[in-house]
C-alpha cells in the first residue's frame, strides 16, 4: 500500500510541476524525490519524472553547438531536432556569421534555438556556383528591364547585381517567410524609408523595386544589404 501511494503521488504531482512550477509545487517534488529511497521499485518511476521535468525546463532554452569536421546545417538539424530539413531554423539563427547555408567552418559556435511551430523557407541561394549563375541571369535580366532611370550604375550597378543574386536570384516577387520582398528583399520599412509605395509592397514592378534601391544607394543606404551578403 505505502508504495501504491507514493505511484499515485508521483504520476498526480509530476504534470503539476511540469506544467506551472512555483514554490510550493517545488516543495512537493523535492519531497516526492526524496521519498524515493524508501518506496523501492517506485523509485525508478520517480527518476524518470525527475529525468522528464529537466528536459523539459531545458528544451525551452536555447543551446550552442560547435561545428565539427564534416558537419553540415542538415546534419546539426537532425541531431537538434531529428529533422534535418529543419535546417532554415539554424541558417535564420546565424545569419550573421553564415554567409551560404552549404558553407559552415569547424570551430563556428552556432546557436541552436527551440524549434518553431513552424520551419521557415529555405534561402533562394545556397552556394557561392549557384549565386554566380544566378548573378548572370539576373545581370542580363536588369539590362532589359530596368528603366532609363535607374540605367548606368545609378541603382548600385555590380552591387546592386550582386545584392539581387544573393537576395532573390532575380526572382522579383518573391516573399521569403521573414517578410522580405522582391528582388532586394526590403523589408517594408525600408521600402517605404526610401519611397516604395506601402500598397505596393508585395506586388510592386520591377522598375519601381529598381528605383526604391537607386533611393536607398544614394542615401548611402549600402548598409542595408552589405552586412548581410558580403557585396
Amino acid at each position: 500500500m505505502p508504495a501504491l501511494a507514493g505511484v499515485a503521488a508521483a504520476f498526480c504531482l509530476a504534470p503539476q510541476a511540469l506544467a506551472e512550477p512555483s514554490a510550493a509545487q517545488g516543495t512537493a517534488h523535492h519531497a516526492v524525490v526524496a521519498d524515493a529511497s524508501r518506496l523501492g521499485p517506485t523509485s525508478t518511476l520517480l527518476s524518470v519524472i525527475e529525468r522528464a521535468m529537466q528536459h523539459q525546463a531545458s528544451s525551452s532554452q536555447p543551446s550552442w553547438y560547435t561545428v565539427r569536421s564534416g558537419d553540415s546545417l542538415a546534419s546539426i538539424a537532425g541531431r537538434a531536432y531529428h529533422n534535418q530539413n529543419a535546417w532554415p531554423v539554424l541558417y535564420r539563427a546565424n545569419r550573421s556569421q553564415i554567409h551560404w547555408a552549404n558553407v559552415i567552418d569547424p570551430g563556428q559556435v552556432l546557436r541552436i534555438p527551440v524549434e518553431p511551430a513552424r520551419i521557415p523557407d529555405p534561402p533562394a541561394l545556397t552556394d557561392p556556383a549557384s549565386a554566380s549563375a544566378a548573378a548572370t541571369a539576373a545581370a542580363t535580366a536588369a539590362a532589359t528591364t530596368a528603366p532609363a532611370a535607374v540605367e548606368g550604375g545609378a541603382a548600385g550597378g555590380s552591387f546592386g547585381q550582386c545584392v539581387i543574386a544573393r537576395e532573390s536570384g532575380g526572382q522579383a516577387q518573391v516573399m521569403n517567410a521573414t517578410g522580405h520582398y522582391g528582388l532586394y528583399q526590403f523589408s517594408a520599412s525600408t521600402w517605404a524609408e526610401y519611397g516604395g509605395s506601402p500598397a505596393d509592397f508585395g506586388d510592386a514592378s520591377v522598375g519601381e523595386q529598381n528605383q526604391v534601391f537607386a533611393n536607398a544607394i544614394a542615401s548611402g543606404g549600402q548598409s542595408n544589404w552589405s552586412a548581410y551578403d558580403g557585396c
